[in-house]
């Protein structure tokens, strides 16, 4: 009798434990880590609605609230630059040129053709296939004993990457601008023969 009434708190106390360690769990989930499962729960979402969306204008407008869920992941690692430059380049410049192509296309139900079964059967493949390849490689990934820091070091601040692009690498930045410049001069000889 006695030892059931000892088996009995010690399981008592360890629920009491385990209870406590789940308190203090989420008491130690901080906005970071908030912001983080709301980005990502985001991203996946808006990246579903991406595919499943039938007009194509739809999906350029989810695309971009990827980008700004990534770009917000961005932030959180401490990497300005690239959540900017994720904002302007991706969000800003390319799906505005998605935009444009998707209204020039002029895209109706009417003119779309129609899919071979064999192909719907050849594109399931291929994604299980792929499916596939990045379940194998994750499998022997050991994701639990690697941590990305977060709010530490000055790694993505712009003042640093400014800093090695102007000291370190002043002759590759200096040739790009030249390839810029050759460019827009390019486009403007093509411009002006009409």
């Amino acid at each position: 009798m006695r030892r059931h009434k000892a088996e009995e708190y010690v399981r008592r106390v360890i629920v009491t434990e385990n209870k406590k360690k789940q308190i203090n769990y989420t008491a130690q989930m901080g906005i970071t880590q908030i912001l983080f499962w709301v980005l990502s729960i985001m991203a996946l979402i808006s990246a579903i609605l991406v595919v499943v969306s039938k007009n194509p204008v739809h999906s350029v407008l989810w695309l971009i609230v990827v980008f700004m869920a990534i770009s917000g992941h961005y932030i959180l690692m401490n990497a300005q630059f690239l959540a900017i430059v994720n904002l302007i380049v991706y969000a800003g410049a390319i799906m505005v040129l998605f935009l444009f192509v998707f209204m020039l296309m002029n895209l109706n139900a009417d003119t779309e053709p129609q899919k071979n079964i064999w192909a719907k059967i050849a594109g399931v493949v291929a994604a299980g296939s792929l499916l596939l390849v990045f379940v194998a490689a994750l499998k022997h990934a050991d994701m639990k004993n690697q941590l990305a820091e977060m709010n530490k070091g000055d790694i993505g601040l712009i003042h640093n990457l400014g800093m090695a692009l102007f000291q370190d690498y002043v002759v590759p930045f200096e040739i790009s601008s030249v390839l810029f410049l050759s460019a827009m001069v390019g486009v403007v000889v093509i411009g002006k023969k009409d």
